[in-house]
């Protein structure tokens, strides 16, 4: 049995009414009396009738929702960002759509299709792992879409972004292991396309020279999928592992990164942080309840969120073309347990 939505007929019906008149009343319209409201408004809230969106979407030139494309639902940080994006929005009357591109520019491309049809009222976008090509973007953007980029980012379009401050977390991580007395600290990295890859390592690669260790190219694996395909992990952090001189400590830059590193080391008997340290990015909750405890650079997700979400509101709200743009900056947290602390 096919599902039928209530509607302004089916009030009128149970009422004796004309769906002139119920129309009007809905609107709360000075030519209904306050009676006959009142009837309606019961009779309504009795069938459950909802307004249909499309019709009220028409009517508004606004669909009050908006469309958010991330790598993966399941992922902790975009996870915590979507109830962000979502508690702003609610709370503004937009509903949310969310999409996954998988890391795939292709299933990016047809999500941003999808979207753009179904009439968003706007978009936050975090970029795939392949997306090199932004055109895609670039034409919503250029027809006048309401875009907010938010942690994988492009200086390719001018419009509000939202990031942490990545080089700070990598640097703070780095200089913590090297202040605990590790000196041969690896990194294990996600697409050298991404932003944020670019700027971790930028971090980690500084507090190397500031306390005057050598950058070491061979220390530094980059996963193309961001942990994604756990095989690719396992075998960049195999590679760390059979070096010459293999680390006494690895900085992953996901939370995939983290997770599949952190499973790898397990399998292979390798004991943390006695053999090898590690610290990760992540905002995975268990990161205290494993043994050990994992230190990790856990970024405000949730904030980052509700700030993309606040920004592409004011864009879609605004009465006059924006022309000035924000890069808002988060700052990571540190949070310094036992698997960076020499025993």
């Amino acid at each position: 049995m096919k599902f039928e939505a209530v509607t302004i007929k089916d009030i009128a019906k149970a009422l004796g009414l004309s769906t002139s008149t119920i129309s009007r009343a809905l609107r709360d319209s000075h030519e209904i009396s306050a009676e006959t409201k009142q009837l309606v408004l019961e009779c309504a809230e009795k069938l459950n009738y909802k307004p249909n969106p499309i019709a009220l979407s028409l009517k508004e030139k606004r669909s009050r929702s908006i469309g958010v494309v991330v790598c993966e639902i399941a992922n902790s940080f975009f996870s915590q960002v979507i109830n962000g994006i979502e508690s702003i929005a609610y709370d503004r009357g937009y509903n949310v759509i969310v999409s996954q591109s998988h890391e795939s520019y292709d299933r990016e491309v047809v999500d941003l299709q999808f979207l753009s049809s179904r009439s968003v009222d706007g978009l936050i976008i975090s970029l795939a792992t392949e997306t090199t090509d932004l055109s895609h973007i670039k034409a919503l953007h250029d027809r006048g879409m309401p875009i907010v980029l938010f942690d994988r980012i492009t200086e390719e379009i001018n419009t509000h972004k939202v990031i942490v401050d990545n080089y700070r977390g990598a640097y703070d991580a780095t200089e913590h292991l090297i202040k605990n007395g590790f000196k041969r600290i690896a990194a294990l990295a996600g697409s050298e396309f991404l932003s944020i890859t670019s700027e971790r390592l930028a971090g980690y690669n500084d507090a190397l020279k500031a306390h005057g260790l050598e950058y070491s190219k061979e220390y530094v694996q980059h996963c193309y999928y961001g942990g994604m395909v756990f095989s690719e992990v396992e075998e960049a952090v195999n590679k760390l592992l059979t070096l010459k001189k293999r680390p006494d400590a690895i900085i992953t830059t996901s939370d995939k990164l983290t997770t599949g590193c952190l499973r790898t080391l397990k399998r292979r008997g390798i004991s943390i942080p006695d053999e090898i340290g590690m610290i990760g990015f992540s905002n995975y909750d268990i990161a205290e309840l494993v043994d050990p405890p994992l230190t990790v650079i856990r970024q405000p997700a949730e904030e980052m969120g509700k700030a993309a979400t606040e920004l592409l509101l004011q864009l879609v709200e605004s009465k006059r073309p924006v022309k000035e743009f924000e890069k808002r900056v988060l700052t990571p947290e540190l949070q310094v347990r036992a698997s960076a602390i020499k025993r």
